[in-house]
């Protein structure tokens, strides 16, 4: 057990806009980001932060990964959703936020794309594209 505890794309659509200390943040990589989409918060009065957990195209993991999470504005009573293509990359560094003294760390299980669905293409099964939330290219 991660101690990292996986919700929806909707419960953390309903948290982001119930609780204004509450942030997300995209560990995807720019390639990602400007190729895939990014959630789109405009109407929440927020936007998603950006902070990569790997570094492309070495994807190596990002060593100032809590830093960033710090020059963010994050603090330890920050609740932060993590969020990554399918929800593996977003649990990883929500146990690395966790380690690092963010405790309220939350991972988006089904991720922006969610897995493959039977013809092997992301988006249809689960996620943030597939539960119908606000989402644009960059």
């Amino acid at each position: 057990m991660s101690g990292v505890p996986d919700v929806t794309a909707t419960e953390t659509w309903a948290a982001l806009e119930s609780d204004p200390d509450a942030a997300l943040v995209d560990v995807r990589t720019d390639a990602e980001w400007n190729f895939v989409g990014l959630p789109e918060l405009s109407s929440l009065g927020k936007q998603p932060v950006l902070i990569p957990w790997q570094v492309y195209p070495s994807m190596q993991v990002n060593g100032a990964f809590a830093e960033h999470l710090r020059k963010a504005g994050l603090t330890p009573l920050s609740k932060i959703y993590f969020l990554c293509r399918s929800g593996a990359r977003s649990l990883a560094a929500g146990q690395a936020a966790q380690a690092a003294g963010f405790p309220h760390a939350f991972n988006v299980a089904g991720g922006f794309e969610g897995p493959v669905d039977a013809e092997g293409h992301r988006g249809a099964v689960s996620g943030w594209k597939a539960e119908g939330l606000p989402w644009r290219q960059r």
